[in-house]
């Protein structure tokens, strides 16, 4: 995108508008995520700015053409967890995969679904939270993130067979979990929660 490229060219020059922009238009979306990992908002809070800074910190070693959301994200993930793995090790906590996801209408949503739906994607939100962690990441980050399956891939670090093998076995799970919901509906129920904004 051109505007994207505008923008990230005034990145690398040290513009403070644009960095104020990109903060503005990806904080949240950065923050919805961390929440994933864990709870604790003002870590996650901290691990955005520190990202921010280190984006303007070493900004002349910026590549000049990069897709933002995906570099935005890849390099939040690996502070994420770093950030929790030091609390783990600070509280002599083990670390395990985690990933969660959370089911949350606003008042809008409530008003408009109709009870039936509230109540299916309430089960699902129970069997997305069966599925293993990176399952359920590739499915946030595709759906909910609006990557492609080669971004996800490239977040995660794992290859793009082993990205769409992981959402092919969720997908698969929730099919069996949920057999008295027919295929079609399902996948429209999936795709419509997973690219709510809010979760």
């Amino acid at each position: 995108m051109e505007t994207d490229n505008v923008l990230w060219d005034n990145i690398i020059l040290g513009d403070q508008e644009a960095y104020r922009e990109l903060y503005d238009t990806s904080a949240d979306m950065l923050f919805r995520y961390g929440l994933r990992y864990v709870q604790d908002t003002a870590l996650i809070k901290d691990c955005i700015q520190d990202l921010f800074l280190d984006l303007y910190h070493y900004r002349r070693n910026l590549s000049p053409k990069v897709n933002i959301r995906f570099y935005l994200l890849r390099s939040f993930r690996r502070k994420i967890h770093l950030a929790v793995k030091k609390y783990a090790i600070a509280n002599r906590l083990e670390t395990a995969d985690y990933f969660s996801i959370t089911y949350e209408p606003d008042v809008e949503q409530q008003r408009i679904a109709a009870e039936q739906q509230q109540e299916m994607l309430r089960i699902l939100t129970r069997e997305l939270n069966d599925l293993p962690a990176r399952q359920k990441e590739v499915l946030f980050l595709k759906f909910n993130c609006e990557l492609s399956y080669e971004e996800v891939a490239g977040i995660m670090k794992i290859s793009v067979p082993t990205c769409r093998t992981l959402a092919y076995r969720a997908f698969r799970q929730l099919r069996s979990s949920m057999e008295k919901v027919p295929v079609l509906p399902l996948l429209i129920l999936l795709m419509s929660w997973l690219s709510q904004k809010n979760n």
